[in-house]
């Protein structure tokens, strides 16, 4: 199981490198939901969905839900 920082708009998951990726196996994982909400408040993106992903079933759920920093 994998918590991601997905982008609401583009349906893309954070990587490690701070890109972008439409494959969530390669998505940076974060240890908790607060974590991941802290992460995505800082990224310069707009509205972001906090996930729960299962890589053996490929299974998403919802546990979250935001705003960035915006895009400029």
């Amino acid at each position: 199981m994998n918590i991601l920082i997905e982008n609401a708009e583009t349906l893309e998951y954070l990587t490690d490198n701070g890109r972008w990726t439409k494959k969530p196996a390669d998505g940076t994982s974060f240890p908790a939901t607060h974590a991941a909400f802290t992460a995505a408040k800082n990224e310069p993106i707009g509205k972001f969905n906090i996930v729960r992903y299962f890589s053996d079933t490929g299974q998403f759920i919802n546990m979250d839900h935001g705003s960035g920093k915006g895009t400029n």
